[in-house]
């Protein structure tokens, strides 16, 4: 296997100490009412889904044996049972088991109506919820969840793979510029180690386009970008089409799926007919994301927080809809990303739309990877 943690595609990176914090953020977005383009999204029939809805949709699996443990990295925000209660409740499922594990002192927190309208309440309640239906939907089963709570998402994975999980899922990120070298290179070394130890790791790619929030139009995000984590992408899936999603066309840091090469892991040989980066790139590694599913807010996904019904999205809400998907297929897989490369018919391949300095095409793109999920030729591969 190709070597992983240096790379000669390293061009103005910093090699930030890793005792410096990150500026992780959680990649979820709330679906609003106001915008142009939510009025035309609403004009043209699209809706959020509920998570069986999409799990059907994609064509989930079902009674499957399941066995997985899910777990979950959260950097701050909190959850309620009665929140989580009365979103299964309003889908007909169980509530699933959840576990709080602190990390490093950090603690389930929740604002509870008290923060900012964008506190990360949302994003613990999307990954909590999505990770516990998708479960559900493969296996008619409650999911078993741990909330691992840390500043720091490497020691976090560290800490779910020495506990035994088998799938965690990490919605928060950053551009791999603020990430540096070696608090990169130590992410990756945790999920190397954890992936070896049978566990898979997800994380989303980002909600600004090629340009992940950074300063120039084409950059990827990090941990989403560690050869050794799935990264997830999004699309703007509604029932009779799906693209990229790109909420701002033409623009390469709007609302839409992170996506692109890293400038510190190089080129992995298991991306089977991933097309080399672009002269114009900053970097000419790894292409970033793997796979995809639905992340427009505008389309996104009904979840419960704070006491009430609302609509979230975002590339947050993809990982861990694999999660629990791959939770359901049994424990200790581990590093799976080559067979799902190996296996691309397994996904439908997006071919349009662009986030902003790259192009949907067929094949595998750094936009959407692979594709999207066809559940149950993904459950015949494992």
């Amino acid at each position: 296997m190709s070597a992983t943690h240096k790379s000669a595609t390293h061009k103005s990176k910093t090699h930030k100490p890793a005792s410096q914090a990150i500026p992780n953020h959680p990649y979820f977005k709330r679906r609003s009412l106001f915008t142009a383009r939510a009025r035309a999204a609403q004009a043209s029939g699209e809706e959020p889904w509920s998570v069986p809805d999409l799990c059907a949709a994609y064509q989930w699996p079902a009674n499957l044996s399941g066995g997985g443990v899910i777990a979950i990295v959260e950097l701050g925000g909190g959850w309620v049972q009665s929140d989580i209660d009365a979103y299964f409740q309003s889908i007909g499922q169980p509530s699933p088991s959840l576990t709080d594990v602190s990390v490093d002192g950090t603690t389930n927190s929740p604002n509870q109506g008290v923060g900012s309208a964008d506190d990360a309440d949302y994003e613990v309640a999307l990954d909590i919820e999505v990770a516990g239906a998708s479960y559900y939907a493969a296996t008619g089963k409650a999911a078993t969840i741990r909330m691992y709570w840390s500043q720091n998402i490497n020691t976090a994975v560290a800490k779910a793979a020495s506990d035994g999980c088998d799938v965690c899922s990490i919605s928060w990120g950053a551009d791999e510029a603020d990430w540096g070298t070696t608090a990169a290179d130590q992410m990756e070394s945790a999920a190397e180690s954890a992936t070896a130890g049978g566990m898979i790791v997800f994380a989303a790619s980002g909600d600004n386009d090629s340009s992940d929030g950074g300063s120039t139009p084409a950059n990827v995000d990090c941990p989403a970008s560690c050869p050794h984590v799935i990264g997830c992408g999004g699309t703007t899936k509604t029932a009779s089409s799906e693209v990229v999603w790109n909420n701002n066309p033409g623009n390469a840091d709007g609302e839409g799926t992170g996506g692109g090469y890293s400038t510190i892991f190089p080129v992995q040989s298991w991306q089977i007919g991933a097309p080399p980066a672009p002269s114009s790139a900053p970097g000419s590694g790894r292409m970033v994301p793997d796979v995809a599913a639905n992340a427009d807010p505008d389309t996104g996904y009904d979840i419960y927080v704070q006491g009430a019904s609302t609509v979230v999205g975002g590339t947050s809400a993809v990982a861990p809809l694999y999660a629990g998907l791959f939770a359901a297929f049994g424990t200790k897989l581990g590093f799976v990303t080559p067979t799902l490369w190996s296996n691309q018919s397994a996904f439908t391949d997006i071919t349009q739309g662009n986030n902003g300095t790259y192009s949907a095409a067929v094949g595998p793109d750094p936009c959407t990877g692979i594709g999207v999920p066809i559940g149950t030729s993904i459950a015949a591969l494992f």
